[in-house]
């Protein structure tokens, strides 16, 4: 794969299946670089093989079906180019898609009332004045913000204490029917005027001072279960609760089990019998902050609270939503292991059942009231395809990539075992380039660092051995999937354990491949990557070149500039200026002498462009070899979701950088043949 064929990764969303089983239906996205940005539509995937997939809107860029539960009304996201996603409902059968929201910031997750005629959806709301609410008051003529808390920013949105995310209940109009009219203010002398909108107007129902997420109907219909944090003393922790509230709106009150710990929960779901709620959540110490590493585990409670019960071990599970019902009291969830991601069925009784495992990564599932189950994947070949489950395997019904497997070669990343040097197993894969070698090696380290590596399809591995290299990328101590103890090996301890892991993996895949050059070997990585690079390369002096990317590489000054600051560092380097010196990159940054790029966005808030100037600031003053690449206009997530021009350049400018330290055959240095 090479950077201009970008856009030929197609993202296919989790899948939404029909109630009776026939048809699923997936949002395919794309990068375009004629539009800059990411266009898509929506796909219907019949069950019966016998038919193919097609195209079913031509929206600009259409995502998040799903169907009501009568299965007659398809509701899904649609952005114009330069828009925010609105709310979109059509026909099961097919037609004209209708918009049902306007909301001024755009409408996020949403999910159907078991009646099929409401829709409640969660929408940023932003204090009046601000973000466009005024017509003629751009940003920089907004009134001052006087900032008294903690939690005032998030990484892609910027400030949230004046646009708080509320949700909202809309009322499905009937399909095909009159659009709506509404009568317009007028002056006295005026005749009325009236407006064709079509739009009906949404139901705010919360309110309070933090963003409300992850909204589920109660099974009847008449309430709204919500994860929330509107506790006293909200900012200063990191835990959030599951709430309850009237279809219609009132006053929330907190779902809480009379075994509370503090945890933060990410997401609930009412099971559709009527008895139980399941919720995942992490715990987090005794201090309400102690994030680190914790796995997530899928709970169970009856809805008016009581006793929760864990339905996952929270040592060797790592679970998240999707939380779709898989029957009158269980669920489907997703589960971090080995390198890959399941997919599990949960009982409300503590049943577990895995449904896909093995060397795949799983997106999404849906259960249809057959029990036919679609699936979202990718694998070693696919960047995303649909599947049906029959008797436990997997039936492909789509190939989403074949244009990309047609155009390119793409490289099946090989699985390889090893060990640390303190006998801790080692796990990970070496994606080779075509050709007998010896290759020059990448070493690639993945971000979080609770975080994992899988051997799915990677676009960077992919460019980069399309280049010539051979990539070498392990989940150290720290990385997701591999047991809670496994992740939190380097609390307070960082650079320690996972420097050793990812060389002693280095050394031994140079040991085991002969296609392997031991002589010409690189290193890089973004965000805690692009901290565990910047900390090796101050230790250890053999590789020829490193990129330093968006990276966490100044504990202290982290704390009072990234969006997560105020509790990150400290959890994970410990609080005392002297802890976070002695795993600071920063803090020996006069050690390094490898060459070294070091790339940042713009708009990161995560990890704050200071980090990456300061770092190139004081590898340009002791005589190191460096340069610094800026993206404007982007944030963290430049490398997976930034505008597509921008993808392709961060790709054009790293090749670059290895075709001067590193050269293949594939990738010579520009002044050369």
């Amino acid at each position: 794969m090479k950077p201009e064929q970008l856009h030929l990764l197609n993202t296919v969303s989790a899948p939404a299946i029909h109630p009776d089983g026939s048809k699923a239906v997936v949002s395919v996205v794309r990068p375009d670089f004629d539009a800059d940005s990411y266009v898509g539509q929506l796909w219907s995937i019949p069950l019966d093989t016998t038919k193919y997939p097609r195209r079913i809107t031509r929206g600009f860029r259409d995502s998040s079906p799903a169907f009501s539960p009568d299965g007659l009304v398809l509701a899904f996201l649609r952005s114009d180019p330069d828009g925010k996603p609105q709310l979109f409902v059509v026909e099961a059968a097919g037609g004209e898609p209708q918009r049902i929201t306007d909301q001024q910031a755009g409408v996020g997750g949403f999910v159907w009332a078991p009646d099929s005629h409401r829709i409640a959806f969660e929408a940023r709301v932003p204090e009046q004045g601000r973000y466009g609410t005024v017509d003629g008051v751009p940003s920089g003529g907004e009134d001052a913000r006087l900032i008294t808390t903690n939690q005032y920013r998030m990484n892609g949105l910027g400030y949230t204490a004046d646009q708080r995310q509320q949700l909202f209940v809309v009322e499905v109009p009937e399909l095909g029917g009159e659009p709506v009219v509404v009568p317009r203010g007028r002056a006295a002398h005026e005749q009325p005027t009236r407006t064709v909108t079509g739009v009906p107007a949404a139901q705010q129902v919360t309110f309070g001072d933090s963003d409300h997420e992850s909204p589920c109907f109660s099974a009847d219909g008449s309430h709204l279960y919500f994860v929330a944090a509107l506790h006293e003393g909200h900012d200063d922790d990191l835990v959030t609760s599951v709430y309850r509230i009237g279809a219609g709106g009132g006053q929330p009150t907190v779902v809480e089990p009379s075994n509370k710990t503090l945890q933060t929960v990410t997401a609930v779901r009412a099971s559709t019998d009527g008895r139980w709620l399941f919720y995942v959540a992490q715990n987090l110490g005794h201090t309400g902050k102690d994030f680190v590493a914790r796995n997530s585990v899928l709970y169970v409670m009856p809805v008016a609270g009581e006793e929760a019960a864990a339905l996952t071990d929270e040592e060797h599970l790592d679970v998240s939503g999707p939380l779709e019902p898989s029957g009158p009291a269980s669920v489907l969830v997703l589960n971090t292991a080995l390198g890959s991601v399941e997919l599990l069925d949960v009982t409300a009784e503590g049943g577990i059942t895995p449904l896909v495992h093995g060397a795949r990564v799983v997106v999404g599932a849906t259960v249809a009231a057959n029990g036919e189950i679609a699936v979202s994947f990718s694998d070693s070949s696919t960047v995303g395809d649909v599947a049906s489950l029959e008797r436990g395997e997997i039936r492909l019904l789509t190939d989403f990539s074949a244009v990309l497997r047609n155009n390119s070669r793409v490289t099946e990343p090989l699985d390889f075992d090893a060990e640390s040097t303190d006998g801790h197993p080692l796990h990970g894969w070496v994606v080779l380039p075509d050709g007998p070698g010896p290759h020059p090696v990448l070493l690639t380290i993945h971000g979080g660092p609770f975080s994992q590596y899988t051997g799915a399809f990677f676009d960077e591995a992919q460019v980069y051995a399309a280049a010539g290299y051979a990539v070498v990328m392990c989940n150290p101590r720290g990385s997701a999937g591999y047991g809670q103890a496994h992740g939190r090996a380097i609390k307070e301890r960082m650079g320690t354990l996972d420097m050793q892991d990812v060389l002693a993996f280095l050394d031994s895949a140079l040991a085991s491949f002969d296609a392997l050059d031991k002589d010409r070997v690189g290193i890089m990585g973004g965000s805690y990557g692009g901290y565990l690079t910047a900390w090796t390369i101050a230790h250890d002096h053999r590789f020829k070149g490193a990129i330093v990317e968006r990276g966490f590489l100044d504990p202290v000054s982290f704390s009072g500039s990234a969006d997560i600051g105020w509790f990150f560092g400290a959890e994970y380097t410990g609080g005392t200026p002297e802890q976070m010196t002695a795993q600071s990159p920063m803090a020996v940054v006069s050690r390094v002498d490898t060459p070294t790029l070091v790339i940042h966005s713009e708009n990161d808030l995560r990890c704050p462009i200071e980090q990456g100037q300061r770092y190139y600031a004081h590898l340009k003053a002791q005589g190191v070899d460096t340069s610094l690449l800026i993206f404007p206009g982007e944030d963290h997530e430049l490398s997976r979701s930034g505008t597509p021009h921008h993808r392709r350049q961060r790709f054009d400018h790293i090749l670059r950088w290895w075709a001067q330290y590193l050269p293949t055959d594939a990738n010579q240095p520009e002044d050369q043949p």
